[in-house]
């Protein structure tokens, strides 16, 4: 089962079909891997791949990494075998393409009911059905897929994701408020570490947890976009501090820094240490 008290900084898409590849992920620095084998595997190669990586993943050691394996869409000739080939391994989810509405997640919870659900919300549909496909029991998180989102909108690139903010808002309303992982879609460029780190610090302050990620060379720019910086887990802690204090004294608030600190400011604080807590025990 999926913790959501531990990191999904850096979550990277693998394609299932490449062995070299799902061997060097064991290594790399991800909070979570996406296992793929839609997109990144030709169809006629999906049939191998699923082969592959059902031995792989039965075989080898991510360690704390989180295993989240991409299945085909259920309107393709694939999806229903890749569901049922995983639906009693040993991995954290299976990531169901382009869910448009809650019986996309029923159909797959029907042929793998004992592992969770996370969705792709990149089309039309998934953004308007956003709150019903976040209330289903079997939901446990979403990744944007902004490039098909794009493509479907018929929406130009811009670094501020102008044309992107409805569906990226909508998708992060649904899953706060069912309590699920979300985690940003994916930079294109990348070489282009400035721009990443600027839409990486973007999707941070919207709300999501991490970012999905194309290549291992992303890793390092996500990581410490989506960590607690040094001087946050300082404040968290003097908040805390404070606000105890102040409570010893009979009072309702603190004041840190010139500024009102009151219990929601304290759920913040402690929500930062648990965060910065669980990176650490990742790293060891």
């Amino acid at each position: 089962m999926i913790q959501q008290t531990r990191p999904w900084r850096s979550v990277l898409y693998i394609p299932g079909s490449k062995e070299r590849a799902l061997e060097k992920a064991r290594e790399l620095p991800a909070d979570a891997i996406i296992f793929d084998l839609e997109d990144a595997v030709a169809p006629d190669e999906k049939p191998a791949a699923r082969e592959l990586l059902a031995k792989v993943l039965a075989e080898d050691d991510y360690g704390g990494r989180a295993k989240i394996v991409r299945i085909n869409g259920f309107d393709t000739e694939w999806g229903r075998d890749d569901a049922a080939a995983f639906a009693t391994a040993k991995i954290d989810a299976l990531l169901v393409p382009k869910v448009s509405s809650p019986a996309d997640l029923d159909a797959v919870a029907a042929v793998a009911p004992n592992v969770d659900l996370w969705a792709m919300m990149e089309t039309a549909a998934g953004m308007l059905n956003a709150a019903a496909i976040g209330a289903h029991p079997r939901l446990k998180g979403m990744v944007m897929g902004t490039n098909d989102l794009a493509k479907e909108l018929g929406s130009r690139f811009r670094p501020d994701r102008l044309a992107l903010q409805t569906g990226l808002g909508l998708c992060l309303l649904a899953a706060k408020a069912n309590s699920l992982i979300i985690v940003d879609g994916v930079y294109n460029a990348f070489k282009d570490e400035e721009g990443l780190k600027a839409e990486c610090e973007q999707g941070r302050d919207m709300g999501f947890d991490g970012k999905t990620l194309i290549h291992p060379a992303q890793l390092a720019v996500a990581n410490e976009a989506f960590a607690p910086s040094q001087s946050e887990i300082e404040l968290a802690r003097r908040q805390i501090d404070a606000f105890h204090a102040a409570k010893a004294a009979g009072q309702g608030v603190a004041v840190v820094d010139g500024r009102i600190v009151e219990n929601l400011h304290i759920v913040t604080a402690e929500a930062t240490l648990a965060r910065a807590a669980a990176i650490a025990a990742m790293a060891e």
